[in-house]
């Protein structure tokens, strides 16, 4: 299996959601920063090495059919070169919304906090947030990298190999992107703020008094983070 599809959009722009509609569409599994999570001890050597220059793509990637969100999405380019009859998504998003969401998740002080220090320490300071340094927190900085880079994969991805997509614009454009029917159940939505911030409080009562998960706690977790958003991906509405 190599990969089909190519997220190059950053986390917090419907990756999750997107990873699911991936899996459904036929192109799964989908990577995602869950999927590091979910299988630390063995992906994470392998992402370190790719951080430190040395990647080995057809390991990090065996088995799975596409990819979005972290840290794959930082290595946008290298994968497009790699794997080059992928089509790329850049998933997008306002930019002062982008910061609102990611500022209370993924980049908030507690959840870097969390791996600060530990064995993930050089991993996401090297495959999330290397281009931000100290200015994570300063809104203008960040909002201003999120649209100039945004540009950057629209500028260098041929028009026909790249999709800009947004989760409110559904199933259609992207089904049309793909070359697939679009299917008859609504597409999903997952992983809000409000569902990050529940999970987060669960893997710290997990963790307890520890000043960071083990290993083990964190795969355990995010198996079942992912099989929870997966559960509700397509469940029906209320």
């Amino acid at each position: 299996m190599t990969l089909q599809v190519i997220g190059a959009g950053l986390g917090r722009t419907g990756t999750f959601s997107l990873k699911f509609a991936l899996e459904h569409l036929g192109f799964g599994p989908t990577h995602h920063m869950s999927e590091v999570l979910a299988s630390a001890t063995r992906t994470v050597p392998l992402w370190l090495d790719a951080v430190r220059g040395n990647p080995d793509w057809d390991a990090i990637f065996e088995g799975y059919g596409s990819s979005c969100d972290y840290p794959g999405c930082t290595f946008w380019r290298e994968l497009a070169g790699h794997f080059p009859q992928a089509k790329i998504i850049l998933t997008t998003r306002d930019p002062d919304s982008w910061f609102d969401s990611v500022s209370e998740t993924v980049f908030s002080q507690r959840h870097r906090e969390a791996f600060s220090g530990g064995p993930l320490d050089e991993f996401f300071k090297s495959a999330v947030y290397a281009d931000f340094g100290d200015r994570i927190d300063d809104r203008g900085f960040m909002t201003d990298y999120f649209v100039r880079r945004n540009q950057q994969v629209i500028d260098a991805v041929p028009p026909e190999r790249l999709l800009v997509y947004a989760a409110k614009d559904g199933w259609e454009p992207l089904c049309a992107f793909l070359g697939v029917p679009v299917p008859d159940v609504p597409y999903p939505r997952v992983n809000s703020r409000d569902e990050m911030r529940h999970g987060r409080e669960e893997a710290e009562e997990v963790r307890g008094d520890q000043a960071r998960p083990t290993p083990e706690q964190l795969e355990g977790f995010a198996r079942g983070y992912i099989e929870r958003m997966k559960a509700e991906a397509f469940a029906p509405k209320a």
